[in-house]
C-alpha cells in the first residue's frame, strides 16, 4: 500500500483521512459537550482504518479538530491536514451545509481533485470524498457539490440510511448496525484512498481566503462561462497549435502541464462553489451577452490574448468595456512558459489594455492583472474572487420583482419600539453591551465517556 501520505521519517504525521463536521452548541454551559459523540465515532473509525492499512506507528489514521492543542495555529494545522490527507469525510447533518467552516474545508480538498484531474491524460473523475451521515439530510437541502456525489448510503444498511451514525450510536438496540456501518465506512475510505492516490495540495495556502463550497440555501445559483480564444483553424501567424483544438472552448493555455481545456477546469471549480454552470463561446453568444437588456446571470470570460489579432474580436471586447458589463468578470491566462509567449507579449498586452480601457471610467468588474495569469494554480486562486465579483455586480444590476400592491408606510424607529407613526428622535445611546460569551466546545469533564450516556 502507498504510504506516501504518512510522510517521510521526521516529517509531521499526516492523516489518512480528514473528518469534517459541524459543531453542535451546548444549550447550557453546564451541559456535557454534545460533540463527544462525534469524537467517539471518530475513534471507532480510526481503529478500523488502522487495522485495514499498514500505517506505521505514530501516524494518525484521521484528523479531527478536537485533537488540536490550545495555542496551536488552527488555520495552519487545518491547511496542512487538508493538503496531505488521502480522503475527505464530510459528516452530513442539517448544520453541516450551513457552516462556513465546513464549506471551506470541502472547497480546499475538492480543489485538489480538480487539479489532479487537470494533470491526468485519461480516466474518469475521482473526488476523493466519502460522505457519511451523522443525521440524514433531505436531498432537497443538499448543495450542488454534495448532490453530484451520488452516494448510496443504503449500502451501509437501511438503519444507517434512516438514522445516521448519531441514531445508531445513541440507541442500544442498533449497536450491531452501528459497528457494521463504521466498519464499512472504513473499508470505503481505504478503497477510495488506494484508487484515487490523490496528490498533495498546498500546505501553505491562506486558509482564511478559501471560499465556501456551499451557497445560500434555496434555488441553485447560475454562472455562465464564455471563452474568447483561437481555434486550430484560425491561428495567427507564428502561433503553434499545441494549446488549441477544433473549437474555441478547447483552448488549453497551460499545456503541457494541464491535459484538459481551461473551460472544463473552470467549470469544476465554479461547480465546487455551488453554482450550476453553462459554457459557451463568447463570439457566438456576443449579441445576447452584449445586448441592452438586463443581465440574465453573472458571467466569467476566459480571454486568449492571441485571439485579439482579429479586429472583430477586438471590437467585441471593446463593446464589452464601453457598454459596462461589470457582472462579466474577465480572466486572462498567459502562460510565460509557452515558447511563443515572449516575442508577442508586449504588443498583445498593449492591444488588450487598449480595448479593455476604452470604456467609461465608471464601473468595472473583475479584470485579471495586465500581465495575465501565469499558472494553472494562480488561475485557480484568482477564480473564486472573479466569481464573487460577478455575482455581486449581477445582484446590483439584475431586474427585481417586488410583490404586487402598495408597500404601505415605512416603519419608523420610535422611543418605545418600532411603529408606523411619527415620533421625536430616540434618546442617544450612551453605551453598548457586547455579548462576548463563546459557548465553544469545551473539554469533556474528566472521567466521563460518551458510552456512559447511551440512551435505551
Amino acid at each position: 500500500m502507498d504510504l506516501e501520505a504518512a510522510g517521510a521519517q521526521g516529517d509531521e504525521p499526516r492523516p489518512y483521512f480528514f473528518l469534517s463536521y459541524a459543531h453542535t452548541p451546548r444549550n447550557d454551559p453546564k451541559d456535557k459537550d454534545p460533540n463527544l459523540w462525534v469524537e467517539r465515532f471518530f475513534r471507532d473509525l480510526c481503529a478500523h482504518v488502522l487495522q485495514l492499512t499498514s500505517l506505521p506507528a505514530g501516524v494518525p489514521a484521521g484528523f479531527l479538530d478536537q485533537q488540536m492543542q490550545p495555542g496551536e495555529g488552527w488555520q495552519e494545522r487545518l491547511s496542512e491536514s487538508l493538503a496531505y490527507c488521502k480522503v475527505f469525510v464530510p459528516l452530513y447533518s442539517p448544520r453541516y451545509f450551513l457552516s462556513e467552516q465546513c464549506g471551506r474545508e470541502w472547497y480546499a480538498f475538492s480543489s485538489r481533485a480538480v487539479h489532479y484531474q487537470a494533470a491526468r491524460s485519461n480516466g474518469g473523475q475521482m473526488s476523493g470524498i466519502v460522505p457519511a451521515l451523522w443525521v440524514p439530510v433531505p436531498p432537497g437541502q443538499l448543495p450542488q457539490p454534495a448532490e453530484r456525489l451520488q452516494f448510496n448510503h443504503a449500502a451501509f444498511g437501511e438503519e444507517y440510511a434512516d438514522e445516521g451514525f448519531y441514531g445508531l450510536i445513541k440507541l442500544r438496540y442498533l449497536r450491531d448496525q452501528y459497528e457494521r456501518a463504521v466498519y464499512l465506512l472504513a473499508k470505503r475510505i481505504v478503497k477510495v484512498a488506494e484508487q484515487s492516490r490523490m496528490p498533495e495540495g498546498d500546505p501553505q495556502q491562506d486558509y482564511a481566503a478559501v471560499p465556501s463550497a456551499f451557497g445560500p440555501p434555496g434555488r441553485a445559483r447560475q454562472m455562465e462561462i464564455s471563452v474568447l480564444a483561437c481555434s486550430r483553424s484560425d491561428l495567427p501567424p507564428g502561433r503553434a497549435p499545441d494549446c488549441y483544438g477544433p473549437a474555441q472552448r478547447d483552448w488549453n493555455p497551460y499545456h503541457p502541464k494541464s491535459s484538459r481545456p481551461l473551460a472544463d477546469h473552470a467549470v469544476d471549480l465554479v461547480r465546487n462553489l455551488d453554482y450550476q454552470v453553462r459554457v459557451g463561446e463568447f463570439e457566438a453568444e456576443s449579441e445576447r451577452l452584449l445586448g441592452t437588456e438586463r443581465p440574465q446571470g453573472p458571467g466569467l470570460l476566459l480571454l486568449d490574448r492571441w485571439a485579439l489579432d482579429s479586429p472583430r474580436r477586438q471590437e467585441l471586447l471593446r463593446r464589452l468595456s464601453e457598454n459596462s458589463r461589470p457582472w462579466i468578470s474577465v480572466m486572462v491566462p498567459w502562460n510565460r512558459d509557452d515558447p511563443d509567449s515572449g516575442h508577442r507579449e508586449a504588443d498583445l498586452r498593449a492591444v488588450l489594455e487598449g480595448v479593455l480601457e476604452s470604456g467609461p471610467a465608471t464601473e468595472f468588474g473583475h479584470r485579471s492583472h495586465s500581465g495575465g495569469v501565469p499558472t494553472l494554480e494562480a488561475f485557480s486562486q484568482e477564480l473564486p474572487g472573479a466569481v464573487k465579483a460577478a455575482e455581486r455586480h449581477y445582484a446590483a444590476h439584475a431586474e427585481t420583482f417586488p410583490p404586487a400592491g402598495s408597500s404601505g408606510a415605512m416603519p419608523r424607529l420610535l422611543i418605545d419600539g418600532v411603529g408606523y407613526g411619527t415620533s421625536n428622535s430616540a434618546p442617544p445611546v450612551t453605551g453598548t453591551d457586547h455579548d462576548t460569551g463563546d459557548p465553544g466546545d469545551g473539554d469533556a469533564p474528566e472521567g466521563e465517556d460518551p458510552a456512559d450516556d447511551r440512551e435505551p
